[in-house]
């Protein structure tokens, strides 16, 4: 049961994160801070931390496509960084510690590089028009914050998802 857990928790945090985009933006003063809400790729992490990178950049794959179709006009860019930044997480585990504060601070730091890829990129094809220093400050950081309090609330509870998988695995090959 706990084998097909991992995918349907995935398949949830797809459907979540366009509700929580909902709320955004907020206006505090005379600034409106975008928050965006990177659920998936935060949970594709950890499964490629602590339980398996081909897995991990396989579901990034899929989820990725599930994306650019659903939510931007642009196919393949999501399905490229998606694998990626999966990629990259499983093979800083050779170098890291699996803690699970290590793990939360590379999945931020991991987040944010993709907001600044996506935001250059974005700028790049003129698709967006805004200046560096409006993007770092009102959507970059509400973003980063937001995720962060995301994987504080929730971060336990993936790697406690992720290690009874891990033990079904291991005790149905014995």
């Amino acid at each position: 049961m706990i084998r097909f857990l991992i995918p349907f928790v995935a398949v949830v945090l797809f459907l979540l994160e366009p509700e929580f985009a909902l709320f955004s933006p907020i206006s505090w003063g005379e600034h409106t801070l975008t928050l965006v809400p990177r659920f998936v790729i935060l949970y594709l992490i950890f499964i490629s931390i602590y339980y398996s990178k081909k897995r991990a950049c396989l579901y990034g794959l899929i989820f990725g496509l599930l994306y650019d179709v659903f939510y931007i006009d642009i196919i393949g860019l999501y399905s490229f960084l998606y694998p990626l930044l999966c990629f990259v997480a499983g093979s800083t585990v050779k170098f890291i510690h699996q803690n699970l504060s290590i793990t939360t601070i590379l999945s931020v730091v991991l987040v944010a590089l993709m907001e600044v890829f996506l935001y250059y990129f974005f700028n790049f094809i003129q698709f967006t028009t805004i200046p560096v220093s409006d993007f770092l400050s009102n959507r970059l950081l509400p973003t980063i914050i937001a995720n962060l309090l995301f994987l504080i609330m929730l971060g336990w509870a993936f790697k406690y998802l992720i290690n009874a998988r891990l033990l079904q695995r291991a005790r149905d090959n014995s």
